[in-house]
């Protein structure tokens, strides 16, 4: 076959889509040079990605040299020696700082019990004087026993017997005329008969009122937010805890120490309160002996002490009824045996005396 004819062949193919399935060697040299195919490279799989791996961080350590020892007969670069090592500096602990002025210190912890609870803080020491809400000064008289009554008296004062106490104020002075009148204004109340003279409650200001009954000193303490003392109270503050026989001790009384031994007349023979210091008691109250007998809140009981032979009365409240009221201390008419603390008598609740007087009492005031 001639190249012509070949050639067209070819091109007949072409124009039918049409591959050569046979080519004449001759006809390939012929038409295209032939070239040196170079294989292609098989494709690679790619791997699994794999996270980058941080790099890796320095240390000060690994970038700075090693500290060469250097010393005495050393050479300067260390050769020939091991390093030594240095030790780190003691770092000094952090000092406290300092208050600057005007600062105060942090409060101290509350210490604790065995058990890890906290403990109770100690109570603050009470006051030994106060002021009622009369306005009238009060003595602290602290919890504890004390002999009350004696064998050595008439017969309602024995047997003498142990009585414990809890802690009360008591009246310093005897209530006066000054301050009753302003109860009775307070209340406009009838005032005592001692009142009918009306310049009683100015001229006679400081002394003691009297001409009144169990139920109008009751009243009054009410009205300033107390109450009248209960015998074994009145005894305690008079005598306190050593027996003595007197508020002011054993002595036989004089006229530094009460105001007693007098003929009953005017109101000049009652002395104003706190003229006697003498005749103070243990716990600072005046005139408990002389000037005049004072109401306290007991019902009277001559037998009532029998009660407490063996065993101990703890803050006794006396009768739980009778007739009678008792009163305590002497007055400005009595002997010396009558001013003795554990002296009783006893008085008609309602009956209104030139001899009588009162005082109040309250229990130790709550803090806020």
């Amino acid at each position: 076959m001639d190249v012509r004819s070949t050639v067209t062949t070819l091109v007949m193919r072409m124009m039918l889509g049409l591959s050569c399935a046979v080519v004449p060697a001759w006809a390939d040299e012929t038409i295209a040079p032939k070239s040196e195919s170079t294989p292609s490279p098989a494709p690679v799989a790619p791997s699994p990605s794999t996270p980058a791996q941080p790099k890796p961080r320095v240390q000060e350590s690994d970038t700075k040299p090693p500290i060469k020892a250097q010393g005495p007969g050393l050479p300067a670069d260390g050769a020939g020696k091991e390093p030594v090592p240095i030790k780190p500096e003691a770092i000094p602990a952090p000092s406290k700082p300092k208050l600057q002025e005007g600062e105060s210190k942090p409060p101290a912890k509350a210490p604790h019990s065995a058990n890890g609870s906290v403990a109770p803080k100690p109570a603050a020491p009470l006051p030994v004087e106060i002021t009622g809400k009369d306005g009238a000064p009060m003595v602290l008289v602290p919890a504890s026993e004390f002999t009350m009554g004696s064998d050595k008296g008439d017969d309602d004062e024995s047997p003498a017997h142990r009585v414990y106490l809890d802690t009360f104020y008591l009246d310093k002075f005897e209530v006066t005329n000054g301050r009753f009148a302003k109860f009775v204004d307070a209340i406009q109340s009838e005032p005592p008969w001692g009142f009918s003279d009306k310049d009683t409650p100015v001229t006679h200001a400081d002394r003691p009122v009297r001409w009144v009954s169990w139920m109008d000193a009751m009243g009054y303490c009410l009205w300033a937010g107390k109450r009248l003392p209960t015998e074994a109270e009145w005894e305690k503050a008079a005598r306190g805890t050593d027996g003595r026989i007197y508020p002011w001790g054993t002595d036989p009384p004089t006229p530094a120490h009460a105001v007693f031994g007098l003929k009953e007349g005017g109101s000049d023979t009652v002395s104003p309160i706190g003229n006697r210091d003498k005749g103070r008691s243990p716990y600072g109250a005046h005139d408990l002996a002389g000037n005049l007998y004072e109401w306290v809140t007991d019902w009277y009981a001559e037998d009532y002490y029998a009660n407490f032979a063996k065993t101990p009365a703890i803050n006794p409240r006396g009768p739980s009824e009778g007739t009678a009221k008792v009163q305590r201390g002497g007055s400005y008419i009595n002997n010396p045996y009558r001013l003795r603390s554990s002296f009783r008598t006893k008085g008609d609740p309602t009956e209104q005396d030139p001899n009588v007087g009162f005082r109040c009492a309250q229990e130790v005031p709550k803090l806020p």
